[in-house]
């Protein structure tokens, strides 16, 4: 039996595919993590309970323990890619790192993403520090042979949240109480823009299909979905599963950004507000007979409903509705001062 080792893997990605993992015989699993969901986790996953940030701490937990596997799930900036490093030299076969498909070239040179898209997005620091990560385990690849894996998803959703463009810090169920409310509801751009929403059970099979692959050695791999959906759609698609009017009130992403405290820039300037169409030609190659199962208004209906009969996810705010009420107050009386002095 092969061993793997998530460095977290309770989050929106990596709990579906602990799931899954924990299904097949053919591995054991371990995660490294502080315990907080443990018990929504399968029984036969070993937990190492513990803070990763805690070097040498974590050393000794893993002092007899080596690995087919190792995937860190929550490593942001190059320091802690350094300390993986140290950790698992020597220890794993393959080391994969999740980053982000928001690092590809902003705006896009081309609308079609691969895996040869450039990496550079100076509206994000979140981004940079990813590309930044990319590039330091590329380094150590190549010099010393650490067996990097880099994985680039993109907009990945549970059931626990609704996946949306424009919502505040409480999380996007504000914007699903607007709709049930009749009210408008702010959309980045005209909503025409195109994007790409991946159920995270679909991510998984992405993932799991390269886990031991030795032809993933060296690689970087995007997983997404190949559906294609304007905002618009994605928009409407969860107002259908809401049984709701669509109302939308378009705004420009750069004022979004500007006109209050919400930071803006790079969630859409840098993400969301380009146009992109991943192709996934090079995931397919490297796990034959991949299918992604699960179209958005499929997923995202099993997300209303979950959200719906669980208030822990109502997490409500109210200073962002209030926002969104000014927004548009606003800008319906600058359209109205417009037209008073054009007459």
């Amino acid at each position: 039996m092969r061993k793997a080792l998530f460095i977290g893997g309770t989050g929106t990605i990596s709990m579906a595919i602990t799931k899954l993992v924990a299904k097949d015989e053919e591995w054991e699993l371990y995660l490294l993590n502080r315990g907080n969901r443990g018990g929504e986790l399968p029984e036969n996953v070993t937990i190492l309970c513990g803070d990763v940030n805690d070097e040498e701490k974590t050393a000794e937990l893993l002092r007899d323990l080596s690995f087919d596997v190792v995937c860190d799930f929550i490593g942001f900036v190059p320091e802690q890619l350094m300390r993986d490093y140290r950790l698992f030299k020597g220890k794993t076969k393959q080391f994969t790192y999740i980053s982000s498909a928001s690092a590809y070239q902003k705006p896009v040179g081309d609308y079609r993403i691969t895996e040869g898209t450039p990496l550079a997005n100076p509206y994000w620091e979140y981004s940079r520090n990813k590309i930044a990560c990319e590039e330091l385990l590329m380094k150590l690849y190549r010099e010393e042979g650490f067996p990097v894996t880099i994985i680039r998803p993109s907009h990945t959703y549970d059931e626990r949240s609704v996946p949306l463009g424009v919502h505040g810090d409480g999380g996007s169920f504000q914007v699903i109480k607007r709709m049930m409310e009749g009210k408008q509801v702010l959309v980045h751009g005209d909503g025409t823009s195109l994007w790409t929403m991946t159920h995270n059970s679909d991510f998984a099979k992405g993932f799991v299909g390269l886990m031991g692959n030795v032809h993933a050695i060296g690689e970087c791999y995007q997983i997404t979905c190949d559906e294609t959906l304007t905002w618009n759609q994605i928009y409407q698609a969860i107002a259908d599963a809401l049984g709701v009017e669509y109302r939308p009130y378009y705004v420009a992403s750069d004022f979004l950004d500007k006109a209050g405290k919400y930071d803006f820039c790079g969630s859409l300037t840098g993400d969301k507000a380009n146009s992109v169409v991943f192709d996934n030609e090079k995931l397919r190659r490297a796990v034959p007979g991949l299918t992604m199962n699960v179209r958005f208004e499929q997923g995202v209906r099993r997300t209303i409903e979950y959200v719906l009969s669980h208030p822990e996810c109502q997490v409500e705010d109210p200073e962002f509705d209030a926002w969104c009420d000014k927004v548009i107050e606003e800008l319906e009386a600058a359209k109205a001062r417009i037209l008073d002095a054009v007459k």
